[in-house]
């Protein structure tokens, strides 16, 4: 039976742990309890990635209700493949920042580390032009390229070119949440995606559809909204991180270029930068066989289900940072044995996680791709995506947890091979056979990805326990 008063507490215990995570409370993760560190980094990570796939599901939504449904759907789809490129930059240079930041506050240095995190901001934006100013002039060329009928291409190049011109707060989001995270206040990165994503959410409608002196922009109103959204979260970001309130207190003079600092943090993020690059190009590959295959409508319903997707496997990469975040904390401390268990004890919060996402992904794929499109043709196929790919959610989840902490660990480079050997000597060679060889079409795609996933997980899992990831200096 259950003793009086046993419930309040642990009731009284889980809010207050809640309320502590949410506060964005200055905390020592390198002494107390493991599990309850993890809890104090995973929730609001759970909810900045929430919020960050937010962005896409709430332009799918709008604009899967458009006229030309199928060719809005597979506009946003299609660019967000293509950014990936973007993203790969950005989290690979996040991932550096957030390797630095961390060792350096284990080291109970702060002013380093925000000298630190100030110098991946100059290689980001320095990288960043690289890739915005060829998304704006060929626009439609790459969608065309991506497998889009030029119909469709021409219907978003606008989507397509105010998205690119926007990768500059694209990179900042990203690095300033790094930034964050590797000090361990998650809980601003977490609040600045919320706020960005409050205002996509109420601009959205109001650009596509128009109101009162707004007109109505289409497809086009979908990317002003995001892009107006995610400058508000940078704004909030750059308020905290130079107000001098937190762990990490910036000064403007530390954006003044160190070269030694630079190559350190480029050492770190060139090879991360490529195990990110490595699997977007991989996910692109997918993407086009599927448009090619499938046409207008199988690229929509392949891309709504990533969509969906995403959403729910986004707050499982937001808990698997937190063992980034602790192995760095707790390596710069010299406590290589906390560090690990810390791995493990993230494993077991993810692997529980995604179990029930599979589940729900599984029962619930019909209904939930109605809310999302009205074209039964995109719909069928988006639920037969989802179901297949769905079956692999633990595995990715384990996957997940091991690359943060190799990253966390300022190992980048056992990734990058995991995910050359992983993407594109098993899956996209996998996907082409089944797709051509076998005249799978799109399902060949779907059946590929958590087969190859699952094989990638395993190998990431014994690589890990080998232990060199303890020996990287940073």
């Amino acid at each position: 039976m259950t003793q009086p008063g046993k419930s309040p507490g642990a009731v009284t215990r889980f809010f207050t742990l809640l309320k502590q995570s949410l506060s964005g409370e200055n905390i020592d993760f390198t002494t107390g309890s493991i599990r309850r560190a993890v809890l104090l980094l995973a929730i609001p990570m759970m909810l900045e990635m929430m919020m960050e796939s937010v962005f896409a599901l709430v332009d799918l939504y709008f604009v899967g209700h458009l006229e030309n449904s199928s060719y809005a759907v597979q506009t946003v789809g299609l660019t967000e493949s293509v950014l990936s490129i973007l993203y790969s930059i950005a989290m690979g240079v996040s991932m550096a920042a957030t390797a630095t930041v961390a060792r350096r506050i284990g080291e109970k240095d702060p002013v380093a580390a925000a000298k630190a995190g100030m110098q991946a901001v100059i290689v980001a934006l320095g990288i960043n032009t690289l890739v915005a100013v060829p998304g704006i002039i060929f626009a439609t060329d790459i969608l065309i390229a991506m497998g889009s009928s030029p119909a469709s291409a021409i219907y978003g190049t606008s989507f397509m070119r105010i998205t690119f011109g926007s990768t500059f707060i694209i990179m900042l989001l990203f690095l300033f949440n790094g930034i964050f995270r590797g000090a361990g206040n998650a809980a601003i990165a977490m609040k600045s995606l919320w706020i960005a994503n409050v205002f996509n959410i109420i601009l959205c409608p109001v650009f596509i559809n128009g109101f009162g002196p707004i007109p109505a922009f289409g497809l086009t109103g979908a990317a002003i909204a995001t892009t107006i959204g995610r400058t508000v979260g940078v704004l909030y970001q750059a308020w905290n991180m130079f107000n001098g309130k937190g762990k990490l207190k910036v000064a403007l003079a530390y954006l003044k270029p160190d070269i030694e600092q630079i190559k350190a943090v480029v050492k770190i993020a060139a090879p991360g930068v490529l195990q990110f690059v490595i699997a977007s190009c991989s996910w692109i590959f997918l993407a086009e066989l599927v448009a090619e295959t499938g046409h207008d409508e199988g690229s929509a319903g392949y891309q709504s289900a990533l969509r969906i997707m995403m959403f729910f496997m986004l707050p499982a990469w937001g808990l698997s940072g937190a063992a980034a975040t602790l192995v760095g904390q707790n390596l710069g401390a010299m406590k290589e044995d906390r560090a690990e268990r810390s791995v493990w004890v993230t494993i077991k919060f993810n692997v529980l996680y995604m179990a029930v996402i599979m589940v729900i992904t599984l029962l619930a794929a019909d209904s939930m791709m109605w809310f999302f499109t009205n074209d039964p043709a995109v719909h069928d196929i988006a639920v037969k995506a989802i179901r297949i790919m769905s079956l692999g959610f633990v595995f990715y989840g384990i996957g997940m947890v091991m690359m943060n902490a190799f990253n966390g660990s300022g190992d980048t480079k056992t990734p990058s091979w995991v995910n050359f050997f992983g993407f594109w000597l098993f899956q996209v060679p996998m996907a082409y056979v089944l797709v051509r060889t076998f005249r799978m079409g799109p399902t060949g795609v779907f059946i590929a990805i958590p087969v190859a996933e699952t094989c990638m997980s395993i190998a990431s899992f014994f690589l890990f326990r080998r232990g060199k990831w303890k020996k990287i200096a940073v």
